[in-house]
Protein backbone atom coordinates (compact mmCIF):
# COMPACT_ATOMS: atom_id res chain seq x y z
CA UNK A 1 0.00 0.00 0.00
CA UNK A 2 1.27 3.27 -1.39
CA UNK A 3 -0.46 6.82 0.21
CA UNK A 4 1.01 10.21 -1.06
CA UNK A 5 0.56 13.40 0.34
CA UNK A 6 1.20 16.54 -1.28
CA UNK A 7 0.54 20.34 -0.79
CA UNK A 8 -0.06 23.44 -3.47
CA UNK A 9 2.73 25.44 -1.16
CA UNK A 10 4.27 25.23 2.02
CA UNK A 11 3.57 25.29 5.56
CA UNK A 12 0.10 24.05 4.99
CA UNK A 13 -0.27 21.11 7.02
CA UNK A 14 1.19 18.17 4.50
CA UNK A 15 3.36 16.76 7.15
CA UNK A 16 0.19 17.18 10.01
CA UNK A 17 -2.19 15.45 7.86
CA UNK A 18 0.69 12.94 7.08
CA UNK A 19 1.10 11.59 10.75
CA UNK A 20 -2.71 12.41 11.38
CA UNK A 21 -3.19 9.02 8.84
CA UNK A 22 0.61 6.99 10.50
CA UNK A 23 -1.39 7.42 14.03
CA UNK A 24 -4.96 6.89 13.19
CA UNK A 25 -4.23 3.17 11.08
CA UNK A 26 -1.34 1.86 13.41
CA UNK A 27 -2.15 -1.36 12.40
CA UNK A 28 -0.62 -0.80 8.71
CA UNK A 29 2.91 -0.46 10.62
CA UNK A 30 3.87 2.72 8.35
CA UNK A 31 7.53 3.53 6.58
CA UNK A 32 7.01 7.19 6.25
CA UNK A 33 9.29 9.37 3.99
CA UNK A 34 9.41 13.03 3.63
CA UNK A 35 11.23 14.06 0.25
CA UNK A 36 12.75 17.56 0.02
CA UNK A 37 14.32 19.55 -2.67
CA UNK A 38 17.11 21.93 -2.67
CA UNK A 39 18.57 24.35 -4.83
CA UNK A 40 20.70 27.60 -4.51
CA UNK A 41 20.91 26.77 -0.95
CA UNK A 42 17.24 27.22 -0.19
CA UNK A 43 14.92 24.39 1.09
CA UNK A 44 11.89 23.40 -1.24
CA UNK A 45 10.60 22.92 2.14
CA UNK A 46 9.97 26.34 3.60
CA UNK A 47 12.37 28.41 0.68
CA UNK A 48 14.12 29.53 3.72
CA UNK A 49 18.25 28.64 3.68
CA UNK A 50 18.61 25.50 4.67
CA UNK A 51 21.40 22.41 5.00
CA UNK A 52 19.74 20.27 3.63
CA UNK A 53 23.02 20.40 0.35
CA UNK A 54 25.41 17.97 1.77
CA UNK A 55 28.68 19.10 0.68
CA UNK A 56 29.82 15.62 -1.19
CA UNK A 57 26.34 14.27 -2.61
CA UNK A 58 23.45 15.87 -4.26
CA UNK A 59 21.64 13.15 -2.71
CA UNK A 60 21.26 12.07 0.64
CA UNK A 61 18.38 9.72 2.63
CA UNK A 62 18.65 9.80 6.44
CA UNK A 63 16.81 7.68 8.87
CA UNK A 64 14.77 9.90 11.47
CA UNK A 65 15.38 8.40 15.26
CA UNK A 66 14.82 10.99 17.50
CA UNK A 67 11.32 11.19 18.17
CA UNK A 68 11.20 14.65 20.26
CA UNK A 69 13.13 16.79 18.30
CA UNK A 70 10.14 18.72 16.73
CA UNK A 71 11.09 18.01 12.93
CA UNK A 72 8.68 17.10 10.00
CA UNK A 73 10.13 13.62 10.32
CA UNK A 74 10.34 13.00 14.32
CA UNK A 75 6.66 13.89 14.17
CA UNK A 76 5.91 10.79 12.04
CA UNK A 77 7.88 9.30 14.30
CA UNK A 78 6.53 10.01 16.99
CA UNK A 79 2.56 9.39 15.58
CA UNK A 80 3.92 5.82 15.15
CA UNK A 81 5.56 5.01 11.83
CA UNK A 82 7.93 1.94 11.90
CA UNK A 83 10.63 3.74 10.43
CA UNK A 84 10.80 7.47 8.85
CA UNK A 85 12.94 8.69 6.21
CA UNK A 86 14.47 12.09 5.45
CA UNK A 87 15.46 12.32 1.35
CA UNK A 88 17.04 14.94 0.23
CA UNK A 89 18.04 15.37 -3.48
CA UNK A 90 19.01 18.47 -5.55
CA UNK A 91 16.13 20.13 -7.57
CA UNK A 92 14.99 18.00 -10.86
CA UNK A 93 17.27 14.99 -9.53
CA UNK A 94 14.69 12.98 -7.73
CA UNK A 95 15.11 10.54 -10.32
CA UNK A 96 18.26 9.43 -9.20
CA UNK A 97 17.12 9.08 -5.82
CA UNK A 98 14.44 6.54 -6.75
CA UNK A 99 16.21 3.52 -6.75
CA UNK A 100 17.42 4.28 -3.29
CA UNK A 101 14.09 5.20 -2.46
CA UNK A 102 12.34 1.91 -4.08
CA UNK A 103 14.61 0.25 -2.30
CA UNK A 104 13.92 1.03 1.04
CA UNK A 105 9.88 0.96 -0.13
CA UNK A 106 10.29 -2.47 -0.79
CA UNK A 107 11.66 -3.10 2.50
CA UNK A 108 8.22 -1.83 3.85
CA UNK A 109 5.04 -3.16 4.86
CA UNK A 110 2.89 0.57 4.10
CA UNK A 111 4.70 3.32 2.92
CA UNK A 112 3.60 6.66 2.72
CA UNK A 113 5.12 9.60 1.15
CA UNK A 114 5.25 13.46 1.54
CA UNK A 115 5.90 14.58 -1.92
CA UNK A 116 4.34 15.92 -5.19
CA UNK A 117 7.12 15.63 -7.49
CA UNK A 118 7.12 11.58 -5.93
CA UNK A 119 4.10 10.95 -8.48
CA UNK A 120 6.19 11.61 -11.65
CA UNK A 121 7.29 8.21 -10.61
CA UNK A 122 4.91 5.88 -9.29
CA UNK A 123 1.10 5.26 -8.88
CA UNK A 124 0.10 5.45 -5.18
CA UNK A 125 -3.08 3.53 -3.99
CA UNK A 126 -4.50 6.64 -2.53
CA UNK A 127 -2.98 9.96 -2.84
CA UNK A 128 -4.55 13.59 -0.98
CA UNK A 129 -3.72 17.05 -1.45
CA UNK A 130 -3.41 19.73 0.90
CA UNK A 131 -4.45 23.02 -0.90
CA UNK A 132 -4.66 26.41 1.38
CA UNK A 133 -7.46 28.87 0.09
CA UNK A 134 -5.88 31.10 2.38
CA UNK A 135 -2.42 31.21 0.21
CA UNK A 136 -2.30 31.91 -3.32
CA UNK A 137 0.99 30.34 -4.10
CA UNK A 138 0.67 27.20 -6.32
CA UNK A 139 3.98 24.95 -7.00
CA UNK A 140 4.01 24.06 -10.07
CA UNK A 141 4.19 20.07 -9.62
CA UNK A 142 1.34 20.32 -7.05
CA UNK A 143 -0.63 22.03 -10.05
CA UNK A 144 0.54 19.04 -12.50
CA UNK A 145 -0.11 16.33 -10.43
CA UNK A 146 -3.83 17.80 -8.84
CA UNK A 147 -6.02 15.82 -10.92
CA UNK A 148 -4.63 12.47 -9.62
CA UNK A 149 -5.73 13.48 -6.25
CA UNK A 150 -7.64 11.40 -5.10
CA UNK A 151 -9.45 13.79 -2.51
CA UNK A 152 -8.68 17.66 -1.42
CA UNK A 153 -7.99 18.64 2.25
CA UNK A 154 -8.78 21.90 3.06
CA UNK A 155 -6.88 22.91 6.56
CA UNK A 156 -9.30 25.82 8.44
CA UNK A 157 -8.28 27.36 11.18
CA UNK A 158 -10.45 28.67 14.03
CA UNK A 159 -12.19 31.61 13.68
CA UNK A 160 -11.86 31.47 9.53
CA UNK A 161 -13.49 30.03 6.39
CA UNK A 162 -12.62 28.33 3.48
CA UNK A 163 -12.03 31.11 0.47
CA UNK A 164 -13.73 30.17 -2.68
CA UNK A 165 -11.32 28.13 -4.35
CA UNK A 166 -11.93 30.00 -8.02
CA UNK A 167 -10.96 33.32 -6.61
CA UNK A 168 -7.65 31.86 -5.25
CA UNK A 169 -6.88 30.14 -8.13
CA UNK A 170 -8.73 30.95 -11.34
CA UNK A 171 -5.59 28.40 -13.02
CA UNK A 172 -7.69 25.45 -11.86
CA UNK A 173 -10.58 24.60 -13.86
CA UNK A 174 -14.14 23.93 -12.25
CA UNK A 175 -14.09 20.49 -13.54
CA UNK A 176 -11.31 19.44 -10.99
CA UNK A 177 -13.23 20.70 -8.01
CA UNK A 178 -16.62 19.37 -9.12
CA UNK A 179 -15.41 15.75 -9.43
CA UNK A 180 -13.31 15.49 -6.36
CA UNK A 181 -13.82 14.33 -2.89
CA UNK A 182 -13.61 17.73 -0.54
CA UNK A 183 -13.10 17.49 3.33
CA UNK A 184 -12.08 20.32 5.58
CA UNK A 185 -10.23 19.18 8.58
CA UNK A 186 -10.15 21.84 11.72
CA UNK A 187 -6.70 23.02 12.37
CA UNK A 188 -6.51 22.89 16.34
CA UNK A 189 -4.79 26.41 18.73
CA UNK A 190 -1.61 25.09 19.88
CA UNK A 191 -1.50 23.36 23.12
CA UNK A 192 -5.18 22.26 23.11
CA UNK A 193 -3.98 18.58 22.69
CA UNK A 194 -3.38 16.04 19.67
CA UNK A 195 -3.78 17.57 16.46
CA UNK A 196 -4.21 14.63 13.82
CA UNK A 197 -5.26 16.68 11.49
CA UNK A 198 -8.33 13.92 10.67
CA UNK A 199 -11.56 14.70 10.89
CA UNK A 200 -13.93 11.78 11.01
CA UNK A 201 -15.58 12.01 7.28
CA UNK A 202 -11.79 12.45 6.25
CA UNK A 203 -10.52 9.30 8.37
CA UNK A 204 -13.28 7.26 6.93
CA UNK A 205 -12.41 8.09 3.68
CA UNK A 206 -9.22 7.27 4.17
CA UNK A 207 -10.73 3.92 5.76
CA UNK A 208 -12.37 2.60 3.08
CA UNK A 209 -8.92 2.38 0.76
CA UNK A 210 -6.59 1.17 3.01
CA UNK A 211 -6.60 -3.05 3.04
CA UNK A 212 -8.24 -4.70 5.39
CA UNK A 213 -5.93 -5.35 8.00
CA UNK A 214 -4.95 -8.66 8.76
Amino acid sequence: MIVVVGGHTRNIGKTSLAAGIVAAFPEMHWTAFKITQFGHGVCSADGEACDCETDDHTIAISEERDAQSGTDTSRMLAAGAQKVYWARTRQGQLAEAMPLLRKRMGEAENVLLESNSVLRFLKPDLYLAVLDPSIADFKPSALRYLDRADAIVFPQREGESIAETGSIWPEISDAIWNRKPRFVVRIQAEGAGPDLFLSSDLKAFVAERLPKAA
